[in-house]
């Protein structure tokens, strides 16, 4: 689809700049971030002494290879404030998500850092096409999750005006984009498969609407939905990566002008490309596992983060920084349901906790129309199978209630007779079955 809006005028020096000078500031931000963390966070010192390596080490950006990684279970380990490298009094902001017991992987942020986070945003939407004027409905979540604060500071950074809708009230979505006029949307793109289908139910024609850029994230999605999106809404669909741990929404984002791959702003965040399996640091172009160093942040600095997200590293285009692919999985069991990260051992803790169901389990996965359903299948106990239908349905809501708690996804929850389940020849049961299109 044609780009409905012209590529940026005036850019930042740095989005221009030569990869030696590019190059040149990652190695200076990256040794005292690396200094940071030695000195102010325990876990990072000891990880560091264990590893046989200190941050006067670093001498070239190849030398971060020397350092640890860092993991989701060590933000866990550390819960809630242990990996934080400034005396909470100075944490002016805390987002966390939840994790496999419950309890939330916590980040924080200095009143510089949420200056630096909005400066980034800004800078997303603005490569995204935002125009001085522009009107930005945002229906990302607010609250713990860093989607719907970090696009509303970014918007507000650039002087927007800013609906903050959040998510869900579908059809008062529509009214309001009918009634507001807004340029830009801000959302995951299956929402935004859910409010042009409201849309056409009420009569209305989604590509008729306001909108001329969606910037959409928070899950994956693939080339194939964007064509969707943009030929039903009429608008140009760009793509904005981010994680909480990293920073939120805005650690990458693609160019409206190219639409090939979200960005790395490299002057603020160090990009790896490393083999999920060995840890090692794969060639330019190699797919494999996304690894992340913040150069700038102060609360929370964060060493080797280990995102995950398979993909590769790109060559620069419309600016100087490099890019990022599409993600094309994952290189562990998490799944994301509607942009939110599940654990099966999340649902497994849940189940595990019902005296009356046995610990096996079932995650079904599919996708009739835009949005993801998950379907948790348990068992009783063989000592419970004389259980009522009363006490099967409380013990099914009980499942659900925890769940869409704990997890903040919404399921339905079926119990079977003991036995019920698949097994296979080993005894172990099929945890996870994903019958979501390929490449969905």
């Amino acid at each position: 689809m044609p780009v409905k809006r012209p590529a940026p005028g005036d850019l930042e020096p740095i989005e221009i700049a030569s990869r030696d000078e590019i190059e040149a500031l990652q190695l200076q931000r990256l040794k005292a971030t690396l200094q940071l963390a030695y000195d102010k966070v325990p876990h990072y010192k000891a990880s560091f002494d264990a590893q046989g390596v200190h941050p006067a080490d670093l001498k070239t950006l190849a030398d971060l290879a020397k350092f640890p990684f860092t993991t989701k279970k060590d933000l866990r380990d550390n819960y809630p404030f242990g990996m934080f490298a400034v005396p909470r009094q100075q944490v002016a902001r805390i987002h966390a998500s939840s994790g496999t017991t419950g309890k939330p992987t916590v980040v924080g942020y200095t009143q510089n850092d949420i200056d630096v986070w909005a400066h980034l945003v800004g800078r997303s939407i603005r490569a995204a096409g935002g125009r001085p004027g522009d009107i930005v409905h945002v229906a990302y979540g607010y609250g713990l999750f860093t989607g719907g604060l970090g696009a509303h500071y970014g918007a507000e950074r650039n002087g927007y005006t800013v609906i903050p809708m959040s998510g869900g009230q579908t059809e008062k979505q529509v009214q309001l984009i009918q009634d507001f006029q807004p340029d830009i949307i801000m959302v995951t793109p299956s929402y935004m498969q859910v409010i042009i289908e409201e849309f056409v139910r009420q009569g209305l024609d989604p590509a008729a609407s306001s909108l001329k850029v969606g910037i959409f994230g928070a899950e994956p999605w693939t080339e194939a939905m964007r064509q969707e999106i943009e030929a039903k809404a009429g608008l140009d669909a760009v793509d904005i990566y981010g994680l909480s741990e990293v920073m939120g929404p805005g650690v990458a984002n693609e160019c409206i002008e190219s639409k090939d791959g979200p960005v790395i702003w490299e002057d603020h965040f160090m990009a790896e490309i490393i083999d999920p399996d060995t840890g090692a640091v794969l060639p330019p172009g190699s797919e494999g596992e996304l690894v992340f160093t913040s150069l700038t942040k102060e609360a929370l600095p964060i060493i080797r983060y280990r995102t995950r997200d398979l993909t590769r590293l790109l060559p620069p285009t419309s600016r100087s920084f490099r890019r990022m692919g599409k993600i094309v999985g994952r290189s562990d069991d998490m799944l994301i349901i509607r942009g939110v990260n599940m654990f099966p051992t999340q649902v497994e803790e849940i189940v595990l906790a019902l005296p009356r169901l046995s610990g096996q389990y079932q995650i079904v996965v599919t996708r009739e129309g835009p949005l993801d359903e998950v379907e948790v299948r348990c068992e009783l106990q063989p000592d419970a199978a004389g259980s009522t239908p009363a006490e099967i349905t409380a013990a099914a809501r009980e499942v659900q209630h925890r769940i869409k708690t704990l997890v903040g996804v919404s399921t339905r929850v079926t119990i079977g007779a003991p036995g019920t389940l698949e097994r296979t020849l080993t005894g172990k049961a099929r945890r996870v079955i994903d019958r979501r299109p390929k490449g969905t």
